[in-house]
């Protein structure tokens, strides 16, 4: 699946890879070994977090490849209740994300990005925190609002992925 992503999605925005002005913070809620916790030298995994950065730093430079091979299959992509790309929730599976959601936005908005401020892990939970901007093309009117990212990550490869964000002030940016 070789679409190119027609819009910015992610924290950092240059093809450089530069760092934001405000880097995201980490807060880990998995329990950090001490010296009377037995810890086990294993191969190193890809953990949740990791799969989850690459996909925003995918999305920045228009990478749909790396995006879409983080993805199980048979992912499970939800956006927010109200949402006017909600229409199709469930979205499942690979194509129908990029068809049902990435090109409506690349197609419909102008400089349209994610940028991620806090995540917060859980074993193979993500949810990252953050805002997203941009403008929208039928209308001019610009987009700014927070939103919450829940991503599920198994073997690596994300399974689903749940969007929360104030579906109004979208609504109403969209409207003619």
């Amino acid at each position: 699946m070789a679409h190119k992503l027609k819009f910015v999605f992610a924290a950092i925005i240059t093809g450089a890879l530069s760092a934001c002005s405000q880097p995201a913070t980490d807060t880990n809620a998995e329990a950090t070994p001490t010296a009377s916790t037995p810890t086990t030298q294993s191969a190193p995994t890809t953990t949740a977090k990791a799969v989850v950065t690459t996909v925003y730093e995918a999305f920045a430079v228009g990478d749909s490849a790396q995006v879409t091979s983080a993805m199980a299959p048979d992912i499970d992509w939800r956006e927010a209740q109200g949402n006017p790309y909600a229409d199709n929730n469930p979205y499942i599976g690979q194509d129908a994300v990029v068809s049902g959601v990435f090109m409506r936005l690349g197609g419909e908005w102008d400089g349209f990005s994610a940028i991620p401020a806090e995540y917060v892990t859980n074993g193979d939970r993500v949810v990252v925190f953050g805002n997203y901007s941009g403008t929208y093309k039928a209308t001019g009117k610009a987009l700014d609002v927070p939103f919450v990212h829940s991503w599920t990550v198994k073997d690596g490869k994300i399974v689903a992925f749940q969007q929360y964000t104030d579906t109004a002030q979208m609504v109403a940016v969209m409207a003619q």
